[in-house]
């Protein structure tokens, strides 16, 4: 199955991947290949399981990065926006 990641924290090492078919689906940095990175929006691959904990992304690959599917031109981008996301407080106060 594929589908776009929504969010992942690499500090925490999870986050979801919205799946072709709608639903969303829990991924943990052990479903990466390793040496994978992903951020928000990229396009993955992945078997999805049905567990005791809820849906899950297994064996997730990259497919495309969300930077070149006309999204942000570079990673650095990325990484600030998602360092951003991560600390709302802190941006909030420098406004």
């Amino acid at each position: 199955m594929e589908g776009t990641v929504k969010w992942y924290n690499r500090k925490k090492g999870y986050g979801f991947i919205k799946g072709e078919d709608g639903e969303d689906y829990f991924v943990h940095y052990s479903a990466l290949k390793q040496g994978t990175f992903i951020r928000d929006n990229d396009l993955v691959s992945f078997e999805a399981a049905d567990t005791d904990k809820g849906k899950q992304a297994q064996q997730v690959t990259l497919l495309k990065k969300g930077s070149e599917m006309g999204g942000q031109e570079s990673s650095e981008g990325s990484e600030s926006q998602e360092e951003s996301s991560e600390q709302p407080e802190e941006q909030s106060d420098e406004q």
